[in-house]
């Protein structure tokens, strides 16, 4: 991994909303923290043999600079946190709310693809711009 980089996440690259918020944080990414890696890829099998695509598609799954595996939405804290922004979404972290959060955003995940196409139009794209 980059020295520069502090987080490598695998995304869903055929979900429109994933695709989007990626898109959104690269954006934001003025250090070169975030490296994105799409499940769907060659590269994931060739740089990361240690990570499950269907595993990954069910969940976020991120690893940070120290090579601890984070998952859901602790991969997405880190995702906004590497780039300045955690804040934003903190509270999703914080006891008490932490346990509902997670339920939505499993639901989030295991309907992401039906989501994106109520609120984008598309509920797949073969290759989403990251």
């Amino acid at each position: 991994m980059n020295s520069a980089l502090s987080l490598t996440v695998f995304i869903d690259g055929r979900c429109p909303l994933c695709t989007r918020e990626m898109r959104y944080l690269k954006q934001l990414d003025r250090h070169n923290k975030l490296r994105l890696v799409d499940i769907h890829s060659a590269e994931l099998n060739i740089e990361f043999p240690d990570i499950d695509a269907k595993h990954a598609n069910q969940i976020l799954t991120a690893i940070d600079e120290n090579g601890r595996y984070l998952f859901g939405l602790d991969a997405t804290y880190a995702s906004w946190r590497a780039v300045g922004k955690g804040r934003w979404i903190a509270p999703l972290r914080w006891p008490g709310i932490r346990w509902l959060a997670d339920l939505g955003y499993l639901f989030f995940a295991r309907h992401r693809h039906r989501i994106s196409r109520l609120l984008t139009g598309q509920s797949r794209c073969d290759s989403c711009q990251l």
